[in-house]
């Protein structure tokens, strides 16, 4: 079995604990998987929130909202995760 390295609320400090007690306050308590796997490192989880921008929020796409959503439903059962 494989562990990898996560940031927890309450457990991490600095910079990553406090964009992680921001996300729970955000989320109403929740913090996402992807979010503490990326707050292990503060570059990464950057990066990935300026692809995830970039993809999912801009207003030129040539896909709508909806489509996107769809196509990340999609690509999240082929690779076999969570609902």
């Amino acid at each position: 079995m494989v562990r990898l390295l996560t940031a927890e609320p309450g457990m991490t400090r600095g910079l990553a604990g406090a964009l992680l007690r921001y996300v729970q306050w955000r989320q109403k308590g929740y913090v996402p998987g992807i979010t503490r796997l990326a707050l292990v490192d503060v570059q990464i989880a950057l990066a990935m929130n300026a692809i995830y921008n970039r993809l999912q929020l801009r207003n030129n796409s040539p896909l709508t909202r909806l489509q996107r959503e769809m196509l990340a439903t999609v690509v999240n059962g082929a690779i076999g995760g969570a609902p």
